[in-house]
């Protein structure tokens, strides 16, 4: 038996020449701007393809931006700043 909850389509598993597990970015879920001090900081919330099923993370925008810049095509995700 397995859970079904855990189950990734061989069309999204990707592995390297060592044929370890690749964990990539699958999709941004949220931005959001930390204030601090003097200054602000954009993060985005990302959904990542995992072998442990789904994980999110915050990633500073600017860096996760130049890395892969084609999940920056479509900017639907809701925007949000802390302190």
């Amino acid at each position: 038996m397995s859970d079904e909850l855990l189950v990734i389509p061989l069309g999204e598993l990707r592995t390297d020449d060592k044929l370890q597990f690749v964990e990539e970015p699958v999709e941004i879920m949220e931005r959001e701007i930390k204030r601090l001090k003097r200054s602000r900081i954009p993060l985005v919330k990302v959904r990542w393809n995992s072998r442990r099923g789904p994980e999110f993370t915050w990633e500073r925008e600017d860096s996760f931006k130049k890395k892969y810049p084609h999940l920056f095509t479509n900017q639907a995700y809701s925007s949000t700043t802390t302190s």
